[in-house]
């Protein structure tokens, strides 16, 4: 045989080491299909993601269910306070609007407003628990004394304080629940980055020259991930349950349609003296499935990040 017709050997036959960035890859494919293995497992879990799935499609194609034009006030199509019907079916508005269309229109906006406001409360979270937590001496006295602070003050009052002072909109109420509920993810990234920075490969890294920035993103943040993954889907069900607050009580944006906005607009229209329950019971249970959907996946996450949480499956 020629040198010519010889086949070419592979690099793992020619004793290359194999290419970091794919064994990385190839460990994160892993991680996931066990993730998602231990997550199937728990029917709560598998529920609320259903439940989810379908609520997030709804809001994503609001415009195509309902029509765009849905929520104008002059061009309702049925009469004020109308019981639910055939063409109806949750009944009308004080205005004549289809509560079924405002419903379907106020999924966005809540599930807006509870996204982006837990995103913002783990963010300060966790930026405040990793620094609390590596840190020594004053920094993390300082820091945690002020966590402190907010952790013992009404988080609604704070809210509330917020939203009154700020300006009548959606980003108002955004800011005004992500910065008052934070404490709470910052205290627990802070345990989890002091057990994370006793471990030896953290000594190491810093005997090799690794700085501050390097152990804290390259190291501590990774670990607590986890946590805060688990802890993201917690608090959107409080963020949900808070935003429907303080749009009840008139400090969100009127322009917009919620879920807690309807509700606050069915108080003002006498539903609940009247006995319109179709007013008031869809955007009440509509509120209550997102939240216990929010917090069945939570439980589920926790349950597989941790398994000594024993969490029922």
């Amino acid at each position: 045989m020629t040198t010519e017709s010889m086949p070419t050997p592979t690099p793992a036959e020619a004793g290359a080491a194999p290419n970091p960035r794919a064994l990385a890859r190839a460990r994160k494919r892993r991680s996931a299909a066990r993730f998602w293995r231990e997550y199937r497992s728990h029917r709560g879990g598998l529920w609320g993601l259903a439940a989810l799935v379908l609520i997030t499609l709804v809001a994503v194609f609001a415009p195509q269910l309902v029509g765009a034009d849905s929520q104008s006030v002059t061009g309702a199509p049925g009469g004020a306070l109308e019981s639910p019907s055939g063409e109806f079916p949750l009944g009308t508005d004080q205005f004549g609007r289809s509560v079924l269309a405002l419903l379907v229109w106020g999924t966005r906006v809540s599930l807006t407003v509870g996204l982006l406001a837990a995103f913002l409360c783990v963010s300060i979270g966790t930026v405040v628990g990793i620094v609390a937590g590596h840190f020594h001496g004053w920094y993390s006295t300082v820091l945690m004394r002020v966590t402190d602070w907010f952790l013992v003050m009404p988080t609604l009052v704070l809210a509330i304080a917020l939203a009154t002072v700020m300006d009548r909109s959606m980003w108002t109420v955004i800011i005004a629940i992500g910065v008052t509920t934070w404490p709470t993810t910052a205290r627990l990234v802070r345990a989890q980055t002091l057990a994370v920075e006793s471990r030896p490969y953290i000594e190491r890294a810093r005997a090799l020259g690794g700085g501050h920035g390097h152990v804290m993103v390259r190291h501590v943040l990774p670990n607590v991930m986890p946590l805060v993954l688990a802890q993201t889907t917690l608090v959107i069900s409080s963020a949900i349950l808070t935003e429907a607050t303080l749009a009840f009580l008139g400090l969100s944006d009127p322009t917009t349609t919620s879920w807690g906005g309807m509700l606050q607009d069915a108080r003002e229209a006498g539903a609940v003296s009247a006995g319109h329950w179709w007013y008031l019971a869809p955007p009440g249970i509509a509120i209550a499935v997102v939240a216990l959907a929010f917090t069945l996946c939570g439980r589920a996450i926790e349950s597989v990040l941790n398994p000594k949480l024993g969490v029922t499956r």
